[in-house]
């Protein structure tokens, strides 16, 4: 089986998994499936809560990068991997999810676009791109709705860490996307966008 990846990289709350998860929708669900980067937050299990709570979750070493190319690698020879699963109020690592080899793989994440090692996997490359006050408001329900957290907590997370490694790594990996959307255009029109491409590769 022929496999294409596509990995969707842009900043917090640029609207990267909504894009994901109604592309996915698009084509029939034995066709694709979605990795998600935030499922390889490193083990820091040894830490006590609140320690896990200081780190800084959006630079690259937060994300055990060397486990995704190894799933990578698997999938596209046929193999069967476990993706690990991560509890946002916790900081852990939960169950694991199996994975087999589909038509197409999206993975998404802030940093898919950051590790060039993993660029070799894949066959397009899209950046989100939104304006900052956008992707603050909707990091902000986002992360009291799901996740459990204050508007204070998530102020002081976004300024501290989130903005600074986004100027750092994420915004900088848009060079090597191959198409750039426009994370306030309509979903339709940005799922056309990408399915032109994805379409004409897999025929």
């Amino acid at each position: 089986m022929n496999t294409m990846i596509i990995a969707i990289a842009g900043g917090s709350g640029s609207g990267k998994s909504f894009l994901a998860k109604n592309l996915a929708n698009s084509y029939p669900k034995k066709k694709i499936l979605i990795i998600e980067q935030d499922s390889y937050y490193k083990d820091i299990s040894n830490l006590d809560y609140k320690d896990r709570c200081k780190q800084n979750f959006d630079h690259p070493d937060a994300i055990d990068s060397t486990l995704i190319e190894s799933h990578l690698k698997k999938l596209l020879s046929g193999e069967t991997v476990y993706s690990p699963k991560y509890n946002f109020l916790k900081h852990l690592r939960e169950k694991e999810k199996k994975i087999k080899q589909c038509p197409i793989i999206i993975i998404e994440g802030i940093l898919m676009l950051h590790y060039i090692r993993l660029h070799k996997f894949y066959s397009l490359k899209v950046f989100v791109e939104t304006p900052e006050q956008i992707r603050i408001n909707r990091r902000m329900k986002r992360d009291i709705y799901f996740r459990g957290r204050t508007k204070e907590s998530i102020k002081k997370q976004y300024y501290s860490t989130v903005k600074p490694m986004h100027k750092k790594f994420v915004q900088p990996s848009k060079s090597y996307s191959d198409i750039v959307i426009n994370g306030t255009v309509s979903i339709d029109k940005s799922i056309n966008k990408i399915k032109s491409k994805v379409d004409l590769e897999t025929k």
